[in-house]
């Protein structure tokens, strides 16, 4: 049996959906909830404290059970190796697609990041190019960019003025 429910957070209003084995998804909504309820469950409040805490600072590491059995096994392999990326930290793909024995694999790798199911909590927005650049994000960079700086406010800082004095 499935739950589905909401938490507002700094990046806008976030959809879970946790199954009998763990968390299964997270969207970030924009439209399209009717019925956003208060309520949370007792098998949605580990979640949605988890997360409440990590936008305010005070966790940087997640302790709930994930359910990523509908995902092939390649994707998986890929997310449990995200999920090892430490707090303020970052990853390129290709160091990633490396580790996972497969240094040419760097795009697949990114292709499974990018449909993470988990985001946040697997934290795919700490995944970057191999020159450091902020690549795509399912969610936009703006979003990537907010929890990169959240996580970690002396390296990602917004340095737009710095290059709208060259245009």
């Amino acid at each position: 049996m499935l739950e589905t429910f909401y938490i507002q957070s700094p990046v806008g209003l976030l959809e879970l959906v946790i199954s009998n084995h763990g968390l299964k998804s997270i969207t970030f909504r924009t439209e399209g909830v009717q019925n956003e309820s208060a309520y949370i469950s007792e098998q949605a409040k580990p979640y949605k404290d988890q997360i409440d805490e990590y936008f305010r600072g005070e966790r940087k590491s997640f302790n709930v059970p994930l359910d990523l059995s509908d995902l092939p096994p390649f994707h998986r392999e890929v997310l449990k190796m995200v999920y090892t990326i430490p707090y303020g930290k970052t990853r390129s793909y290709k160091q990633i697609a490396c580790v996972l024995g497969n240094p040419k694999a760097a795009r697949a790798v990114g292709q499974a990041n990018g449909k993470n199911p988990i985001p946040i909590i697997i934290p795919c927005h700490r995944v970057i190019g191999n020159s450091g650049e902020l690549t795509g994000y399912a969610y936009g960079t703006e979003i990537k960019m907010k929890l990169l700086e959240l996580e970690n406010p002396q390296i990602y800082v917004p340095q737009i003025e710095l290059f709208e004095s060259l245009v």
